[in-house]
């Protein structure tokens, strides 16, 4: 037990150090390549920060574990809608514009209900998968044409941004150039990292499974989904302490969209994996209405208030409980 909780801790370790050693060499290789800083900031940071996930899904799905691979998906967007955002809205609550909620918050639900009907019949296979990449070659294009046309942030810009801690135009952000042969080890680095750490975190979670007498998909759902949700927390926690309250949400948007149209369909052409019965009969229905209550909560006044943050983070409390078998209805 002590070993595969020491796997684990490595493991998300790894995957938070490698995807940001990814990022960084991979934005300097763009940056002398000499494209837009806007655009590398919804391909390249927007990709390369879910690489953690990405890592941890396509590696549990090679090894035949596909609650893990399908529940760190699910689980991560529930953490996100429901223990990231009620842990920024209890720092800051913070005003909402309707027509970002309803644009890229459709998404991200149309994008649940995409994984529900793969679910419910072929699986994530690579058919599907290259459906879901599609899809977000197509909201990435339509975020960038925004962007340019000076409308109304995307969530893909807000994730950008707040990932890389930026309270002015992304368009005038640009890091510091280095050397190519420098940006090329990190980025090579970064990778090692990550496919070292997934590895390493997939044979912990499944080694604790084992032990503990439970499914992969409850530890896929739980430990790994909060694990490699971490980045994701600091940085909209960051964001609301700013009071960047937008950009808090933007980000977890974002990340909810990328979870299953990029990794899920990574994964589904790399690895394709079932969907297991207990995920596609009860958390993915779960993910539906908790997508549909964080619109509802910040379509209400405009806002997402204190009070609305406290539910959340009860409803994700309850969520875990029942889903990890410690409450008596479970």
């Amino acid at each position: 037990m002590a070993t595969d909780i020491l796997f684990l801790l490595l493991g998300l370790v790894l995957l938070v150090l490698g995807g940001d050693l990814l990022v960084r060499g991979a934005v300097r290789i763009a940056e002398r390549l000499r494209l837009s800083p806007m655009l590398i900031g919804l391909t390249i940071v927007g990709m390369g920060t879910s690489t953690p996930e990405l890592a941890a899904s396509v590696q549990a799905s090679l090894a035949g574990s596909p609650g893990i691979a399908v529940g760190n998906i699910v689980g991560s967007n529930i953490a996100n809608s429901l223990l990231i955002l009620g842990a920024a809205a209890l720092i800051a609550p913070f005003a909402v514009k309707a027509s970002a909620l309803w644009r890229d918050g459709g998404v991200g639900l149309m994008a649940v209900l995409a994984l529900l009907a793969a679910g419910a019949t072929v699986g994530l296979t690579r058919e599907a998968g290259l459906i879901f990449l599609a899809a977000i070659s197509g909201y990435i294009y339509y975020a960038y044409r925004q962007e340019r046309a000076g409308a109304t942030h995307s969530a893909a810009y807000d994730r950008s941004a707040a990932m890389e801690g930026v309270d002015a135009d992304f368009e005038a952000h640009a890091l510091a150039k280095g050397r190519l042969w420098l940006a090329l080890i990190l980025f090579v680095a970064g990778l090692g990292l990550i496919v070292t750490g997934g590895g390493v975190l997939v044979s912990g979670a499944i080694g604790m499974a084992e032990t503990l007498g439970v499914s992969d998909a409850v530890i896929g759902l739980t430990i790994v989904a909060i694990g490699t949700s971490l980045p994701e927390l600091v940085t909209s926690a960051m964001a609301a302490w700013r009071r960047q309250g937008e950009m808090a949400l933007g980000n977890v948007l974002g990340s909810n969209i990328y979870n299953i149209l990029f990794i899920g369909g990574l994964t589904g052409i790399i690895a394709p994996t079932t969907v297991p019965s207990a995920i596609a009969g009860f958390d993915l229905p779960v993910l539906v209405a908790v997508t549909l209550l964080v619109m509802l909560f910040a379509y209400t006044g405009g806002r997402l208030s204190r009070r609305e943050g406290a539910i959340l983070l009860a409803a994700y409390a309850a969520y875990t409980a029942f889903t990890a078998g410690l409450t008596p209805w479970s």
